[in-house]
């Protein structure tokens, strides 16, 4: 028998969808910026500093990744068994459009529950190491808030996705993959102001030299920035960061009050200059299209594996079960291209500021401080790793610096 006309169709967009993704990633990925050394952590960490993050995460590994399948083993479970049907019928609740959201923060809340002992030993390990200094209310304040947001936008696209398949049951593939393609858009945009004040407290970085050189610094760019945001983020952490989110009129330069704290003034800089590579680049919206072509691809596919059983809402669990499937599967190639989009705003950061010397001290010094890893295993670097390793952003510094006549030379005297 032929397919019907809803299959065929969606067939052929996952498949123009897909190539599209395939082909926009593989243009827009910058995937070689200049040639590296081999990365060598001798040459700049010392045997202390290196046995201190060898044993950290000898330490914290165990548990967090314990976490880490907990996380995703429950989901599966539960949704690709008849637990998943068993918990939505346990509700007694008729009304399917309210039945579903709480299924579905239920799953979320039984997986966050079974991930609590294992969350709290690696917790306990990060407090240990000073790496951490948030107090146990906040902590499961925080966690609470994430088990309200992921259910919140689980539960939205559940809803939305069994509805249209309710009223167009052979093609509702195409409405949910456009209003699915769209919450990724907005949400993405609306991030910076509704989502990460939910966690911390952003005012704007006092006036005076520093604030002053960083915009002078956008300016010399060709980045606009009307301000530069400080979080609040020594309530949690020692860590040092800073980031660049939203787009449009809510895209935001933010960096951490612990980097502001004891970093030096010029090791802030070249941070600040990443992330403008970040604004120049435009790499959250970049991300964000790639994320609309995906979750476009991802509605089509689920329709290709549910079809018109999307439609009933005992299935929530499963669609819970799916997304966490997909996310574990997309993660090697979206931690990939993230590295390449790190390595670039690396690259740009040394360009605009001219500076190898301090680079390297600059990664080096965020490496220990952060307790980063320094060589880890080849599936945690391709599961995990969205960003460069500290040696291979040191590489980077060496290597630019080789090459524009102001070699750096190993940190570590010998």
């Amino acid at each position: 028998m032929p397919e019907p006309a809803g299959r065929s169709a969606a067939w052929i967009a996952g498949g123009i969808l897909a190539v599209a993704l395939v082909f926009t990633i593989a243009v827009t990925t910058p995937w070689h910026l200049i040639d590296l050394p081999k990365p060598d952590a001798t040459l700049d960490f010392t045997t202390a500093e290196i046995a201190r993050q060898n044993a950290f995460r000898h330490e914290i590994l165990p548990w967090s990744t314990a976490s880490w399948i907990i996380s995703l083993v429950v989901p599966l479970v539960i949704g690709f068994t008849p637990l998943g049907r068993r918990l939505y019928d346990a509700l007694h609740v008729r009304l399917w459009f309210i039945a579903v959201p709480i299924t579905v923060a239920g799953v979320v809340l039984i997986t966050s529950l079974l991930t609590v002992p294992t969350d709290v030993l690696a917790e306990r390990v990060s407090l240990k190491y000073g790496l951490s200094v948030e107090n146990w209310r906040l902590w499961v304040w925080d966690r609470g808030i994430n088990w309200a947001i992921t259910s919140l936008g689980l539960a939205v696209v559940a809803v939305i996705l069994m509805a249209f398949a309710k009223i167009w049951r052979r093609s509702w593939w195409l409405p949910g993959a456009i209003v699915a393609a769209l919450l990724v858009l907005g949400v993405s945009f609306a991030y910076p102001v509704l989502i990460e004040p939910r966690f911390n407290h952003f005012t704007s970085m006092p006036a005076g030299a520093q604030r002053n050189e960083f915009l002078q610094l956008a300016k010399q760019d060709g980045v606009p920035v009307k301000d530069v945001l400080v979080a609040d983020a020594s309530k949690r952490t020692t860590a040092l960061n800073a980031y660049v989110s939203g787009f449009g009129s809510t895209r935001r330069l933010v960096v951490y009050d612990t980097l502001l704290k004891d970093t030096p003034p010029a090791q802030v800089r070249l941070v600040v200059a990443h992330e403008l590579g970040h604004a120049a680049a435009d790499d959250v919206l970049h991300g964000t299209l790639i994320g609309v072509l995906g979750t476009a691809f991802g509605i089509t596919l689920l329709y290709l594996l549910l079809g018109n059983r999307m439609a009933d809402p005992r299935r929530a669990a499963l669609l819970v079960a799916l997304v966490a499937a997909a996310t574990t599967l997309a993660s090697p190639v979206q931690n990939l291209v993230s590295r390449k989009i790190e390595a670039r705003a690396d690259y740009h950061s040394l360009r605009l500021t001219n500076d190898p010397q301090n680079f390297v001290a600059l990664q080096h010094d965020l490496a220990v401080q952060n307790i980063s890893g320094l060589d880890p295993s080849r599936w945690r670097y391709w599961m995990f790793a969205d960003h460069p390793t500290p040696p291979e952003r040191i590489a980077m510094g060496r290597a630019w610096g080789t090459e524009n006549g102001d070699p750096v030379p190993p940190l570590v005297k010998r």
